[in-house]
């Protein structure tokens, strides 16, 4: 029996992408990036983005929060941050001689954590409440962070000086981490072409070069309202109890292969399984299927997975090993951009 659309199916494919159409005016490329943005959304999911500088991660996560119409903050980790400088703090009023309680940026819908690994721990865990339970609790007081609220942290892979690894804890926080890549010749063409045709914008006495940022200004072509929809259309979307079992097979190979010393945790499956619902809406279906899987399996389960040194003296990577998982499941290969 064929599975029922969900309630919403044709709006939401609309949402989709006009959302989609709307970045692109401004983000050239990164089409893959954009979807693991809104299955982050669209899920409640936090996402990590990994990749050189200069790759418009900053742009991309601005872009989408302008085309939604969604609150959208930045914080530049560093070295010298502290936890209130995220979550807020109490600071005493001098009138009233009284403490109030001074919320920080985490109070928006869209947070942009850049280079995350360059602040200290202490920062680091300050997110894990708000990542998990969607709340802050700033002194003796506990206020529910906005709803929708996704984390987006970027992470440069290459540069380590005065940076600190993210912890298994953190990480896991994490529904997706998303490596990013260079773009094609055509690609880089085109964004070389459109930045040079920018122009200035002239500011008091003088001007200034535009840049990507200044693009986007035009109305938002989603709202809240079409958020909710899209959730619940991915909420309905159908998961047999095939797919499941794949699922389970998957992450279980994790524990057991030879090459890994810790395997993926339960939060790997669930994240699979919320991820292929909403692909599966994006590319147009009710229902999930393998493809979905095999292509989510690398942002689901790769920074879950820690290796053996034995298995990185021999030359063996977490692609690698993840490669001889899916091929228990007939993944033909790994599939780590569709």
């Amino acid at each position: 029996m064929p599975t029922p659309p969900p309630r919403n199916f044709d709006s939401t494919q609309r949402f989709i992408h006009d959302v989609r159409a709307r970045v692109a005016t401004v983000v050239v490329g990164q089409d893959v990036v954009v979807e693991r943005l809104l299955i982050g959304l669209f899920t409640g999911g936090h996402l990590l983005l990994q990749g050189v500088p200069g790759l418009a991660k900053t742009l991309l996560v601005s872009a989408l929060s302008k085309s939604i119409d969604l609150d959208f903050a930045r914080v530049q980790f560093t070295i010298d941050l502290l936890p209130s400088d995220i979550l807020g703090s109490q600071v005493l009023d001098q009138r009233t001689n009284e403490f109030v309680v001074r919320k920080g940026p985490i109070f928006t819908n869209l947070l942009l954590a850049d280079e995350i690994n360059r602040a200290a721990p202490k920062v680091q865990g300050a997110l894990l409440e708000a990542m998990q339970e969607r709340r802050v609790t700033i002194g003796n007081e506990t206020f529910r962070l906005p709803a929708p609220f996704l984390v987006i942290a970027t992470q440069n892979p290459v540069e380590q000086a005065g940076t600190f690894e993210l912890p298994e804890a953190q990480l896991d926080r994490f529904m997706l981490v998303h490596r990013l890549g260079y773009p094609t010749e055509e690609e880089e063409r085109l964004i070389l072409s459109r930045n040079a045709a920018l122009g200035i914008e002239k500011q008091d006495k003088g001007a200034v070069v535009k840049t990507e940022f200044d693009v986007l200004k035009q109305e938002p072509v989603g709202s809240n309202a079409e958020i909710v929809a899209a959730m619940q259309a991915v909420n309905e979307v159908h998961v047999s109890d095939t797919f499941v079992r794949h699922v389970v097979e998957l992450v279980n190979r994790s524990r057991v292969h030879p090459a890994i010393e810790l395997g993926c945790s339960p939060r790997a499956g669930i994240s699979l399984v919320k991820a292929s619902r909403a692909r599966a809406l994006m590319h147009g279906r009710s229902y999930a299927i393998p493809e979905d899987l095999f292509a989510l399996a690398e942002d689901a389960m790769l920074h879950r997975m820690r290796l053996k040194y034995e298995a990185i003296a021999e030359g063996r990577t977490g692609r690698d090993v993840l490669e001889d998982l899916l091929q228990g499941l007939g993944a033909p290969r790994l599939i780590a951009v569709s």
